[in-house]
C-alpha cells in the first residue's frame, strides 16, 4: 500500500506560480506556496512533469524524460548565488499575470542564463565548481547524451536555416520521400530533427560522436550547467517542502517525444524503421475527450527489446524521477497492459489496434531492482478488467475523478461511496475543465445528480467538490488550485486534442483569500487528513461550516 495514512493536497504546476519573470519558477513564490500549503493543512503538492516542454508547450512531449525545464530556474536565486546582479533583473518586459508566454519568457531568461554561465566560468567558485563536477559525473548516463543532443540540434538548426538547399536537405528528401509529405519534410528539416542529421550522427557512430563532442565541448558544458542549476534549485525547494510536511507527487509521461534525446540515444528500444522513422505511434481511440481519438504521435516502445535489457532504461528513468519527487504518477498506466497502436502517418487515432504491453513482468522487475516503489496509476480512459487486475496486482492506487461521477449511474465508480481506500480522489485533473466550468456545461442530469447527492443548490460547486474529495474514503484527495480559487473555464490548464493555447494558466496571490486557507485546513482536519495540532484558526469542533468566500 503506497499511502498508509489519509492525505490531501493541491495540484499546481510550478509554471503556474506567480513570478515577475513571465513564468512560474523555483523562487520566492514557490516557497510561499509551500508555506501556504502547510498553513492550509495540505501535505501533498502534485505537479506535472518537470521535463523540458515540447510541441505546443506540452510537458508530455518532451525532448528528454530525464532533463529539467530550465525556464523554471529562478533568476532571483541566481542573484543570491552571485551568478547575476540585481541590475541584470531591471527593465523587465511586461508579462501577462494570468497566462504564461513561453516564447517571451525564454527570450528574456535564456540570455540571463548565459550571463550566469559566463560568471561561473570567469569568476570560479571552488565549491560551485566541485558541485558541478560531481553533478556531471553522477548524472552522466543521461546528461552526456542529452547535452550533446541539444547542442547538435541547435547547430543543425542554424546550419539548415543558412543553407536550406544543402546536400543534407537533398539527401533527407530522397530518404523520406515515401514517408513524409513535402510540408512535413520542411518541418523536420527546419527543426533539425535528429533524423535529418548526417547518417553517422543519426546512427551514433562512436568515432563521429567523439568528434562532435570535442568540437562542441564548450556548448555541451553550458547545457550541462543549466541542468545543474535546475537540479540545485529544485532539490532545495523539495527539501524545504519536505521539512514543512509537504511531499511532492510528480508525473512521468509513459511515452517520450520522437524528436528527443531518449529516442536518438536508444533507437533499438523503439519501433523505428531502418531510416529511423517510427513505424507506429501512440494515442488513444475516440473517448470522452475527443471523437476522433487523440493522436499523440510518440513512437511506441519495442517492449521485447526492453525486456531483454531487464527494463534498464525504465529502471534508470524511475530511479532518477524518484530523486526529484516523493511519489510518481505514471501517466497512461493502461498502456502497460495494452496500448493503442496507430500507423505512422495516419490523420487521426481512429484506425488503430490494441497491442499487449509488458504487464506484470515490468512491475516485478522494477520491484526486484528498486524495491517497493511509491507509484500511482493514472487509470483513466478506456479501462478494462485486465487493466484493473494489473493495477490491483501491482498494488498501485488509481485515480477517481468527481467530474466523471454524475449522471444516471447511482453506483458510478467515481462516486465517493463507490471508492476504495487505495485510490486518489480528484475534483478534476489538468486535463479537465475547472469545476465551475464543468458545471456550466454539464447536462441537466449531471447537475441534478450532483445537487441531490450532496443536498445542495449548486451555488458553490467548486467547494462542494473539494469537500466531497476530502471527505471521500480514498487515501488521498487532490484538487486543482483553480477549484480552490473558484475559477472558470478560462483558467483550465489543458484541453486534450487541441494543440494550441494550453499549459498557460497562472494565478496571482490577489486571488487567494485567507478563507481558502482556513477552509482547506478545516476540511482536512475534519476528515482525518491532517494530524491534530494547536488550531491556528480557533475553529471549534462544534462548528458545522466555515465561510471560504
Amino acid at each position: 500500500m503506497v499511502f498508509q495514512e489519509r492525505k490531501s493536497g493541491i495540484l499546481l504546476h510550478p509554471t503556474s506560480l506567480p513570478s515577475p519573470f513571465g513564468i512560474g519558477d523555483f523562487g520566492a513564490d514557490a516557497y510561499r506556496f509551500v508555506d501556504t500549503l502547510e498553513l492550509a493543512g495540505q501535505t501533498l503538492w502534485q505537479i506535472l512533469p518537470l521535463c523540458p516542454i515540447g510541441y505546443g508547450n506540452s510537458p508530455y512531449q518532451s525532448i528528454s524524460a530525464f532533463a529539467g525545464n530550465i525556464l523554471l530556474i529562478s533568476p532571483q536565486l541566481l542573484c543570491e548565488a552571485g551568478l547575476l546582479t540585481e541590475a541584470d533583473l531591471q527593465n523587465l518586459p511586461h508579462f501577462d499575470k494570468e497566462l504564461v508566454d513561453y516564447e517571451a519568457a525564454a527570450n528574456w531568461k535564456l540570455p540571463l542564463f548565459k550571463k550566469a554561465y559566463a560568471a561561473f566560468c570567469e569568476q570560479p567558485n571552488s565549491q560551485l565548481q566541485e558541485d558541478f563536477a560531481a553533478y556531471c559525473e553522477k548524472e552522466a548516463d543521461w546528461l552526456d547524451d542529452f547535452a550533446l543532443y541539444v547542442v547538435l540540434r541547435a547547430h543543425f538548426q542554424a546550419e539548415h536555416a543558412a543553407q536550406p538547399q544543402s546536400e543534407d536537405w537533398k539527401t533527407f528528401c530522397a530518404e523520406s520521400a515515401d514517408i513524409l509529405t513535402e510540408d512535413e519534410q520542411l518541418d523536420y528539416f527546419a527543426a533539425a530533427s535528429w533524423v535529418t542529421w548526417p547518417r553517422a550522427l543519426r546512427k551514433r557512430n562512436a568515432q563521429t560522436l567523439r568528434k562532435w563532442t570535442r568540437l562542441l565541448e564548450k556548448e555541451i558544458e553550458e547545457e550541462k550547467f543549466y541542468q545543474f542549476l535546475f537540479a540545485t534549485q529544485w532539490q532545495k525547494l523539495k527539501a524545504y517542502a519536505n521539512a514543512h510536511g509537504v511531499e511532492i507527487i510528480g508525473d512521468a509521461p509513459i511515452f517520450v517525444a520522437y524528436d528527443s534525446a531518449d529516442v536518438w540515444a536508444n533507437q533499438k528500444l523503439f519501433q523505428l524503421d531502418s531510416k529511423g522513422f517510427p513505424t507506429v505511434v501512440a494515442g488513444v481511440p475516440p473517448d470522452y475527450f475527443c471523437a476522433e481519438g487523440q493522436l499523440w504521435g510518440n513512437p511506441l516502445y519495442d517492449w521485447k527489446a526492453h525486456q531483454k535489457t531487464q527494463f534498464a532504461w525504465w529502471t534508470s528513468r524511475i530511479q532518477k524521477a524518484l530523486k526529484d519527487v516523493d511519489y510518481l504518477r505514471i501517466d497512461h498506466f493502461r498502456a502497460f497492459e495494452s496500448y493503442w497502436e496507430i500507423p505512422f502517418g495516419a490523420p487521426n487515432a481512429v484506425k488503430g489496434e490494441w497491442k499487449k504491453g509488458p504487464g506484470m513482468t515490468f512491475f516485478q522487475t522494477l520491484q526486484k531492482k528498486l524495491g517497493n516503489l511509491p507509484l500511482i496509476a493514472e487509470d483513466l480512459g478506456i479501462i478494462t478488467d485486465e487493466v484493473r487486475a494489473l493495477r490491483a496486482e501491482a498494488g498501485l492506487p488509481g485515480m477517481r475523478i468527481l467530474q466523471f461521477a454524475f449522471g444516471n449511474d447511482k453506483n458510478n465508480a467515481y462516486l465517493p461511496h463507490s471508492c476504495d481506500y487505495n485510490s486518489i480522489m480528484y475534483s478534476g485533473t489538468h486535463d479537465n475543465d475547472t469545476t465551475i466550468g464543468w458545471y456550466a456545461t454539464a447536462t441537466e442530469a449531471e447537475k441534478d445528480h450532483y445537487r441531490r447527492y450532496l443536498n445542495v443548490d449548486g451555488h458553490d460547486v467548486a467547494w462542494d467538490f473539494i469537500r466531497m474529495a476530502i471527505s471521500s474514503p480514498a487515501a488521498v484527495s487532490i484538487v486543482p488550485l483553480q477549484d480552490v480559487l473558484n475559477l472558470d473555464s478560462r483558467h483550465r490548464m489543458n484541453l486534450p486534442g487541441v494543440a494550441g493555447g494550453n499549459w498557460c494558466f497562472r494565478f496571482d496571490w490577489s486571488q487567494w483569500d485567507s478563507g481558502f486557507t482556513k477552509g482547506l485546513y478545516y476540511l482536512s482536519t475534519l476528515f482525518g487528513r491532517y494530524a491534530e495540532r494547536p488550531d491556528p484558526y480557533q475553529i471549534s469542533d462544534t462548528d458545522e461550516t466555515i465561510d471560504v468566500e
